[in-house]
This record gives structure tokens, sequence and C-alpha cells, in this order.
């Protein structure tokens, strides 16, 4: 099933159980950066709304939605126009839904980095253009955040990686080189980068030792045979590149 295919009975269905309340459907995430993977990406949405969303109502709507299209995910929130004019970090939580779980009051991908990515790129699916939406961005404060992100949760997620099971999958494979990577691109970039387009990054910048491992993580997520054998070996080259993208500078 297609993103744009999924867009239309989601509006329809939005339109139906609650008429006029969803002013502006906008995609971010993957389909916005050019990186959508069916069969591995979620479509990432933001709707902007005229009032507070009634929740048993946008439950109605997911799970019809779901019905209608099990997959992919189609994961987002629920903001007022205002709200995209803002700092997220000042506003208030609000409707979320993450793997067809309506989240009543979240804050999911209310950050930085959804704001940023509908500016740079943002899909208008309804409304107008995402140039037109005023929306917040602040640079020197969402370079911050990466590094923290960087030193807090990706060097714990490594650490905790090395001593698990979890290690020995594909998943954390392609999450963790490109999941790392993508920041430092970001960084080196200044604006939000793509997972695929990270391991570009990943190849031109780190050493060779590492281009197996990096290989490998792009082609879990786009397609092809394994570069890998042994999952032991595999997850000892994600340990130590993630050793170097995390410590390094």
């Amino acid at each position: 099933m297609n993103v744009e295919q999924v867009c239309a009975t989601y509006l329809e269905l939005a339109d139906r159980h609650a008429p006029g309340l969803v002013r502006g459907l906008y995609l971010q995430g993957s389909v916005a950066l050019g990186d959508y993977r069916p069969g591995v990406s979620d479509i990432d949405f933001v709707a902007v709304v005229s009032g507070t969303p009634d929740v048993p109502t946008l439950r109605a709507v997911h799970a019809d939605l779901r019905r209608a299209h099990r997959k992919p995910y189609f994961d987002g929130l629920y903001v007022t126009a205002e709200d995209l004019r803002r700092d997220p970090a000042t506003c208030p939580p609000g409707p979320a839904v993450h793997e067809w779980q309506v989240e009543p009051e979240s804050r999911f991908e209310r950050h930085l980095v959804t704001w940023h990515v509908l500016a740079q790129s943002g899909v208008a699916v309804r409304g107008p253009g995402v140039g037109g939406l005023g929306i917040h961005t602040d640079w020197p404060a969402l370079a911050e955040s990466t590094r923290q992100n960087l030193a807090g949760y990706w060097t714990r997620w490594r650490d905790v990686t090395a001593r698990g099971p979890v290690g020995f999958s594909a998943w954390a494979t392609s999450w963790g080189v490109l999941g790392a990577a993508r920041l430092r691109h970001t960084l080196a970039a200044g604006r939000v980068t793509a997972k695929t387009e990270a391991a570009d990054f990943a190849l031109r910048t780190y050493d060779e030792r590492w281009h197996r491992v990096i290989r490998e993580a792009r082609r879990i997520r786009v397609g092809g045979p394994a570069l890998y054998r042994n999952p032991v070996r595999r997850r000892a080259d994600l340990i130590g590149f993630l050793r170097v993208v995390l410590d390094g500078a």
C-alpha cells in the first residue's frame, strides 16, 4: 500500500468522524527526507487541527485506518498551527499515535527534530505549503540536543547492546550504525539528514575498517545479499564502530 493511498484513507476517515478537525496534514520523517522504504519505513505525520481533538474519536479514526491498511504504521501527532510557531519544548503534551496506539497526553515527536524536518522538506498533503506555516526552528538548540543524544541515549544503548543478546540481530546493526552515524552527519551538514544518506557519509568519513558493517547496515535497510555469515563478528563490528562514532570528535 503506497503513502498516497494511506493518507487519502486517513483524511476520508478523519473527515467522516470529525468534520473540520484536520485542517492540514503534513508528512515528515523518511518521506520528507526522501528515504522512505516500503516494508521498512513508517509514515510519520503531523496533523494540524482546528481545536482540541476528542480522543475517542481519534481512536475510532486510527482503528478504522488500521483495519484498512495494517502496515505501514501511521505514526504522528496532533498540533495547532500556533504550536508549530512555538518552541516545541514549550508546547503542552497532546494527542499522538504510535504503532496504532492513541496516547491522549504525549510528548511523542514533539521536539525540534520534527519541527526542523517539517520546515526543511515537509510534504503537504492537505493545507498550505510548509513555507507558509512559520515553523519554529533553532539550529543551535537542535545541535546541542543532538550532541546530548549521542552522549546519553546512544552511549547507553551501545553499552547495553555490547552485553546483551539484541546486538546479534539485523535490526540492531541497522538501528545502531545508521542511527548514530545520522546524528554525526546531521551535525556536520547543519540540517537533519536521512539514514541512508548517513551511510554514505559514514563511508566517506570513517576508516575502511568499518566499511563492511556500514554497508551491512545500509543493506539491511535497502535490500541486497548479506555481508556477514557470523552474527558474533557482526556484533563485534557494530560495537567497535559505535565506539569510534560516539567517542570520537
